[in-house]
């Protein structure tokens, strides 16, 4: 035995230590954030400022039911002064004393009853005469006073008239009917999910502090059995909804790592979340800041969430159809109502749904097809070169201007630095790094830009359905600081987006419902945990008047530009030439060349460009060449040849020589003579 007799010992400030760690705060939780303090008090407002309205409204009918139930007021009141008078709520007692032949008690009874009497004749006859007189007076010459306590009476007989299960006033709010959420509830709940590991013998769940209302619903702090850790718990959440007789919507049990892994924060809504619209503040905003960041959502307790912006890039995934582009919509919302800011936005789906933004771009473009994907693509480049000229203009500001040599809010005001928020957002950024011509280089492009524009003001949002490694680059995935991720499929994808080993922290965006929880996601990064977040809907219409303040605030401002001002900026310049790369690896006494022998020596040639061509199959490799050269004229025919390390020769798809150097004589006199016109 290694353990020592007798109780633990510790000398008196570690015990105080200990003490103090289960102290209940002074101030309420919901106190103690500005945002979360500003938002429980509107609710209040709002709340009795509807009660108010709703029973100010309504109080003509209540004067009127006053009024009606009056009469029966003054028969009750009539009824019971006449009852009071005579005493004749103590006849039983004398009908009693009458049937037991109690001659005594029946004599004492009576005087009692008649002293009664004598009194309250005369105090009953001075109230009759005095209501009498009032009545007359009231009737002779009746003044605004006089009206007034008419009423007032009318008032009190209708109280007095009213049924027992009529109320006079109308509720104005309809309490919604939940089950308090208790130890025992939650105890049968856990031990209904199938852990093996709670239901044991001698398991023990132990809570740490009282249930407590949190928000809209109710929130339990639970210490799992050993071995027991809350991912087991999130594994059955839709078990543990059934048990707690819940919609699954209501049911977000949470982990809190910084005190141990099986630590569990349930918390239980009274309405499901799947069911509850955001409102995105946004939509009345005459403008806004994003370095205060932008208004995204609300978490499952109705608390807003605020994603900062400057200093972070943002990656969104999620299985179509689940908010992805709504969620894009509500960032670039905020990102145009600053009119400092210079928004690029790629949507690379074709279907427009960003387009109320476009007349306030400096780049845009909608489409799905190989010129969009070009642009978008032009645009890391741009991008690329963007970060190392703030990079050189942020080193050279003074140190008093620029202590941190990270862009502020009075750096980014001074336009003359060009060191303003610039914000590019690619939705379906999946078909620009897949892509087999210009993939592979905006990767690279991108993965700069998220590793060295952060400070700078540069800010990367992108958002994929296809979150694979082809389709996002790792080093993308592995270097944005916030993630959201909708719905997805399985593991792989939550990780891609979420992190690695977010699946095995419980962190799961699989447990959502395809499109019931449409909108509902992971947020990580942009809050200290990770959070569940119902993002703010914004329909078109809201979108457009976003966008119509916001293209208004930047023509006061004067910082319309690009493609906002119908300027269409030439592409940028493509960083090799491929007619003069394709005759660079075929030898002037090769007349014929087969296309996949050109693709082979071209990889080897720039393997940065070329080598995602050898990646695919043979036939693809020859119809990829075919494709590129057919914008310059050049068409593949079938031609004889002979494998590059020789062997028996055949006739297949292939280049002539002779049109490659008539090509770029073209071109070139083509470039000449526009140069002298």
């Amino acid at each position: 035995r290694v353990d020592q007799p007798g109780g633990e010992r510790r000398d008196w400030l570690t015990d105080l230590e200990e003490k103090a760690r289960t102290r209940r705060p002074i101030v309420p939780l919901w106190l103690r954030s500005r945002t979360e303090a500003i938002h429980t008090l509107r609710w209040v407002g709002v709340h009795y400022a509807h009660v108010t309205g709703y029973q100010l409204a309504r109080a003509p009918l209540y004067a009127g039911r006053l009024a009606f139930r009056s009469p029966r007021g003054f028969a009750r009141l009539v009824g019971g002064m006449v009852k009071w008078t005579w005493d004749l709520e103590g006849e039983p007692v004398r009908l009693a004393a009458v049937q037991k032949v109690d001659p005594e008690n029946y004599l004492k009874l009576s005087r009692q009853r008649d002293a009664r009497v004598r009194l309250r004749v005369w105090v009953s006859g001075a109230a009759l005469v005095t209501l009498l007189i009032a009545g007359i007076l009231v009737a002779s010459a009746p003044t605004a006073a006089q009206w007034g306590a008419l009423a007032v009476a009318l008032a009190v007989l209708g109280v007095l008239g009213k049924p027992a299960d009529r109320p006079l006033i109308n509720r104005a709010v309809i309490p919604t009917s939940v089950e308090k959420l208790t130890s025992d509830i939650v105890i049968r709940a856990l031990t209904a999910i199938g852990v093996s590991g709670i239901n044991a013998k001698n398991a023990d769940v132990r809570f740490v502090a009282p249930i407590t209302r949190d928000g809209p619903g109710w929130r339990a702090d639970i210490d799992l059995p050993y071995g027991v850790t809350v991912a087991d718990v999130m594994d059955r959440r839709d078990r543990l909804a059934s048990a707690l007789r819940r919609p699954l919507g209501c049911i977000w049990p949470e982990g809190d790592s910084s005190v141990h892994e099986g630590r569990l924060i349930l918390w239980v809504g009274d309405k499901d979340l799947s069911k509850t619209m955001v409102r995105s503040p946004l939509v009345k905003a005459a403008s806004h800041d994003v370095f205060k960041g932008v208004p995204f959502g609300a978490d499952p307790r109705g608390r807003a969430v605020v994603v900062p912006l400057i200093q972070h890039n943002i990656l969104i995934g999620s299985l179509p159809g689940q908010g992805k582009t709504a969620s894009v919509r509500g960032l670039a919302g905020g990102v145009v109502l600053d009119p400092t800011t210079e928004p690029w936005i790629h949507e690379l789906k074709g279907t427009g749904d960003l387009d109320p933004y476009e007349k306030l771009c400096h780049r845009y473009v909608s489409g799905i097809e190989d010129e969009a994907i070009g642009y978008a693509a032009d645009s890391l480049a741009l991008l690329r070169k963007e970060v190392m000229r703030r990079s050189a203009a942020l080193k050279s500001l003074p140190p008093d201007l620029c202590p941190d040599k990270r862009v502020t809010r009075q750096i980014a005001d001074k336009r003359s630095l060009g060191l303003h928020p610039l914000v590019c957002i690619i939705d379906e950024c999946q078909n620009l790094f897949a892509h087999p011509e210009y993939g592979k280089q905006a990767g690279d492009d991108a993965e700069f830009i998220i590793k060295l524009g952060r400070a700078l003001g540069v800010v990367l949002i992108l958002a994929t359905q296809r979150p694979d490694k082809d389709s996002l680059p790792t080093g993308i995935s592995a270097n944005v600081s916030i993630r959201f991720c909708l719905r997805v499929a399985g593991q792989v994808e939550n990780d891609m987006i979420l992190g690695t080993s977010a699946y095995k922290n419980g962190i799961r965006a699989t447990v959502f419902v395809p499109e019931i929880d449409a909108g509902i996601g992971y947020l990580v990064g942009a809050t200290p945990m990770p959070k569940v977040v119902r993002t703010a809907y914004l329909d078109t219409p809201a979108t457009q008047r976003i966008a119509d303040r916001a293209h208004a605030l930047r023509q006061a401002a004067g910082t319309l530009s690009g493609h906002a001002l119908g300027e269409t900026p030439a592409p940028a310049a493509p960083s090799h030439d491929l007619l003069a790369d394709v005759l660079a690896v075929v030898a002037p006494s090769e007349a014929k060349v087969w296309n996949e022998v050109v693709v082979a020596r071209l990889a080897e040639l720039r393997p940065e460009v070329y080598g995602p061509w050898m990646e695919l199959e043979a036939d693809a490799r020859a119809a990829q060449l075919t494709t590129a050269l057919k914008p310059y004229g050049v068409r593949t025919g079938q031609v004889w040849g002979t494998p590059e390390g020789g062997g028996k020769g055949a006739n297949r798809r292939g280049i002539t020589r002779d049109d490659i150097t008539t090509a770029i004589t073209e071109r070139d006199g083509k470039r000449g003579s526009g140069t002298a016109s």
